[in-house]
């Protein structure tokens, strides 16, 4: 089934992400983790795609195996890093015999050597140019990424609205968020959206936070750190010798996230699990995404 179908029902959408291990012996585990995510009901899960097409092939076989063996909808990451439009074709060729219908088109980072993005030869240098090279193909529903605190070379929020929209005009289907932490961040950037006339759904991307470490991580995750709570930041500095303490605090807080973003009309919610399942086992079942409500919530992460 295609993702932009799900928008379709009412009902707000529910996703994970996971990614590729880099060891083999880990797949298993990424497994394990899957099939207990798979009980709490998503309608698809993403695949990430390594810097430099490095996962390429995992990508494939693990959204295959999601899809085909587990029975739940997959969406694979494809990017423009060091790929020719062949390499392209070539991985929606594959893409297209292992039934997978939902592609997420990123231009990808620059390579780990390099700070700047090169347009490979052949290739492209934009995720606009992307999504209109998958969407000659008619078979997949295409995804595209958007940056409620900008993205990290795009000089102004609004800048990277206008490309945001390009990327849709190009045929995209649905938007998922880069992670963040404060709900006013993600509002405005939804009403920027709307306002020069991006319709595509805009799900947000969750991000729950189990240690304090992992503040640490973001910055290298987004590129540009996301605007933190500054309570948030110092609750979890405080608990950061107690790993029990601060896994419920980030649980408690990643809830209430989602509550106020499902009053507020979302999409859905698209959560980052890190190839784990405990913490968002500890989340999803207190969230109501049976149906949107109208009910008016303290907006939450307010500096």
């Amino acid at each position: 089934m295609k993702i932009r179908d799900f928008f379709y029902r009412g009902a707000p959408v529910l996703s994970f992400e996971v990614f590729p291990p880099k060891r083999e012996g880990n797949l298993e585990q990424l497994y394990g983790a899957v099939r207990e995510l798979i009980t709490l009901e998503p309608d698809f899960i993403s695949v990430t795609y390594g810097a430099g097409g490095s996962t390429r092939d995992k990508t494939v076989d693990i959204a295959s195996k999601i899809k085909n063996d587990m029975g739940v909808e997959a969406l694979a990451h494809l990017t423009c890093v060091e790929s020719t439009r062949q390499d392209i074709d070539e991985i929606l060729d594959e893409l297209e015999r292992k039934n997978i219908e939902n592609v997420l088109a990123l231009r990808g980072d620059p390579p780990k050597d390099s700070s700047v993005f090169i347009k490979p030869a052949d290739g492209f240098g934009y995720a606009n140019e992307l999504v209109s090279f998958i969407g000659r193909r008619l078979s997949f529903s295409i995804g595209v990424a958007g940056y409620p605190d900008g993205h990290a070379e795009t000089p102004s929020l609004e800048i990277d609205i206008a490309n945001l929209k390009r990327k849709v005009d190009a045929g995209a289907d649905f938007i998922i968020s880069q992670l963040f932490f404060v709900n006013d961040v993600f509002y405005r950037f939804r009403d920027m959206a709307n306002k020069v006339g991006i319709t595509a759904p805009i799900v947000p991307g969750i991000f729950p936070v189990f240690n304090y470490s992992q503040l640490e991580k973001i910055a290298q995750l987004c590129g540009k750190p996301p605007e933190i709570p500054e309570t948030f930041r110092s609750k979890l500095e405080k608990m950061s010798h107690k790993s029990d303490e601060c896994e419920k605090y980030g649980i408690e807080f990643a809830i209430k996230q989602s509550s106020d973003l499902l009053s507020n009309s979302v999409s859905g919610l698209h959560y980052y699990c890190m190839n784990k399942s405990s913490h968002i086992k500890g989340i999803v079942p207190h969230v109501d995404l049976t149906r949107h409500t109208e009910k008016t919530v303290e907006s939450l992460g307010r500096s």
